[in-house]
């Protein structure tokens, strides 16, 4: 096996130790940089990206030009690539036009939790505040609590109750926003400012709100995670993670740590999977937008439907029936999005447009009258995949229960695709008159 120093003296772009540079495309939309950020790395006349599979890459013929580990010069984007754990040709293309979406430095991992691993284990806090959110973030620092003693504080608690526990420089305070599984958002700039007057960084889980809906950078944040098996991959096809680093002073040390330790946690994603993502990502725009959208009229949907808000003044498109707030009175219970969130006769307030100006995250979970109503609900419907996930084109439900045992046994999780709306709602009021009874 090569040694560190042998892989990284050769290795150079596309993997070396440089993070991914911006180029020509950085002040276009961004629809035009998601499909030509990774331009330059066109080396033949193929329109769609060659998949590159192989694990290792040729030296150089020329003796002359070999040189020895110990007296290689710095690492140069145009050098070529060495061996597929550091990276390849292909998942290089990937992190730049990631790069480009996040507006950061990107890196790939296997999957989400491999990210969130890869991100405690280079930090390395002695303390995190953490919400609710995903289940496997907190199985990932159970993990880290057993090798190093990690302690786990809340994130909504107190400034008081924070310095008490000793929060402080070095440490992390992690928000997931929009939250798994309810798609309630938080105040981004609120914790930065709280966590960076401790010296602690501000990591958010944007996996719910991708480019297009969101940029946690603009709010304070210092490094952002991507579930890509999510909205990024959008086809519920592929596994991948994503960390993306703030583009300031310490972008390279950082980046290149997370580089170098990621050769070592051998969590490098495999080459199709990258191009897939590369595929993935030329249209997320036009994904996110449709599903925020759907997800939003369904929302406002069921909530008219549910406080019998049938007036003329609404919104004529999802004003509901007579006969969908008979159904929906009788099976929902509670509506959990960031659009229900807010009290509904109020405007939401400037910071939750501010971070979310195109439009809110398109999962959003309902909390039905019965746990039985729950169980039964997925297998009423025809367009909705009974299935753990999101992000996919396809619109999904899930008993979450099934997967996560901290919820409440009445609620499902809903994510929601590219059908037309009107279907979805239309499916959706047929399931649950049905196990309703009404």
């Amino acid at each position: 096996m090569e040694s560190v120093e042998q892989l990284k003296s050769v290795a150079g772009a596309t993997n070396g130790t440089e993070a991914p540079a911006t180029d020509k495309t950085s002040d276009m939309s961004m629809a035009s940089r998601a499909i030509h950020a990774d331009d330059s790395y066109k080396q033949t006349t193929d329109v769609s990206p060659a998949m590159h599979l192989s694990t290792t890459f040729h030296y150089e013929d020329d003796p002359e030009k070999l040189v020895m580990a110990k007296e290689a010069p710095p690492h140069q984007l145009s050098d070529p690539p060495v061996y597929s754990r550091l990276s390849s040709p292909t998942t290089t293309r990937l992190e730049t036009v990631l790069s480009s979406l996040t507006h950061g430095r990107a890196l790939t991992y296997t999957s989400g939790l491999a990210a969130f691993h890869a991100l405690i284990t280079y930090f390395n806090p002695s303390k995190i505040a953490i919400g609710a959110g995903y289940h496997g973030c907190h199985g990932v620092l159970s993990i880290h609590t057993k090798l190093s003693g990690l302690k786990k504080l809340p994130l909504h608690a107190s400034d008081v109750e924070w310095d008490a526990s000793g929060l402080g420089a070095g440490d992390i305070v992690h928000v997931e926003t929009p939250l798994n599984p309810t798609g309630e958002i938080y105040n981004l700039k609120g914790y930065a400012e709280r966590a960076h007057a401790r010296g602690a960084l501000l990591t958010v889980d944007a996996t719910f709100g991708p480019p297009g809906l969101q940029d946690p950078f603009t709010h304070g944040a210092d490094v952002v995670m991507h579930s890509g098996t999510k909205y990024l991959g959008g086809h519920s096809d592929m596994l991948c993670g994503v960390l993306a680093l703030r583009d300031d002073e310490h972008a390279q040390e950082r980046w290149s740590g997370l580089y170098e330790e990621r050769l070592h946690l051998g969590s490098v994603m495999g080459n199709l999977e990258a191009w897939m993502g590369i595929r993935s990502l030329r249209t997320l725009e036009l994904r996110v937008k449709r599903q925020s959208e759907n997800a939003m009229r369904l929302v406002e949907w069921l909530d008219r439907a549910l406080h019998n808000d049938n007036e003329d003044t609404g919104n004529e498109v999802t004003k509901p029936t007579p006969h969908d707030v008979k159904v929906v009175q009788a099976s929902v219970s509670t509506i959990h999005h960031a659009t229900t969130q807010f009290p509904r006769s109020k405007p939401h307030p400037p910071w939750a447009t501010s971070q979310m100006p195109n439009g809110y995250g398109p999962v959003f979970a309902l909390t039905l009258k019965t746990k039985d109503m729950a169980r039964r609900l997925p297998s009423a419907l025809q367009l909705f995949h009974h299935a753990t996930s999101l992000g996919g084109v396809e619109s999904l439900i899930e008993w979450r229960a099934m997967s996560d045992d901290a919820v409440d046994e009445r609620l499902v999780r809903v994510s929601v695709g590219v059908e037309g709306w009107e279907d979805l709602s239309g499916d959706l009021s047929s399931g649950l008159a049905g196990v309703a009874g009404v």
